[in-house]
């Protein structure tokens, strides 16, 4: 019987549950005035850091930190700050915090970055990073740094959609990673 009901899930529901589990990956908890927004690296795109100009330039935060790690040509803020200001925003706004080259995962940046923060005294974050990034960054934001207060915020990513990511590949390989990452934060790998 229960195979029967599997098979009927799959068979009828197949869509709405591809874009729940899409949609799991993706917290929201709405922007609010807070001490600084944090942009998390990884963003080959600029999303991040845009969707962060914005939000400081709408009143939510005073300065953008940009989480920087090493790249080939120095560290990614070297690159995302500029094309920000590019796109309109004051240099000004933003702020990098070098990440040494160790912190190669979520979870050692958010431990980085979090002792960062309670050195500048800053107990309230926008976490700004991908949509599809954004419950498992969060997760692990506020595990690693019990004091402080995590506000999720999605930047679209191109590469990924929560309600159609099965419909092309870039979606469906953003959906498996992250699936994959987010198991194994839980269990602690």
């Amino acid at each position: 019987m229960a195979l029967i009901v599997i098979a009927a899930v799959c068979l009828f529901a197949w869509k709405p549950l591809f874009s729940w589990l899409g949609n799991r990956l993706v917290e929201n908890d709405g922007p609010q005035k807070v001490q600084a927004a944090v942009v998390l690296g990884g963003d080959a795109y600029g999303v991040r850091v845009i969707k962060a100009a914005q939000l400081a330039q709408a009143g939510y935060v005073p300065y953008v930190l940009v989480d920087a790690p090493k790249s080939l040509l120095g560290h990614e803020s070297d690159e995302l700050i500029p094309y920000a200001v590019q796109h309109g925003f004051a240099a000004s706004l933003f702020r990098p915090i070098l990440l040494p080259p160790e912190i190669n995962s979520t979870r050692a940046e958010a431990k980085f970055v979090g002792e960062y923060l309670k050195k500048n005294r800053i107990t309230k974050i926008l976490l700004v990073t991908s949509s599809y990034h954004t419950h498992r960054a969060a997760w692990l934001f506020r595990k690693m740094n019990p004091a402080l207060t995590v506000i999720a915020v999605p930047a679209p990513d191109p590469d990924f959609r929560p309600d159609d990511w099965w419909t092309f590949r870039d979606g469906q390989k953003t959906f498996l990673l992250e699936w994959t990452k987010t198991i194994a934060s839980y269990i602690g790998i």
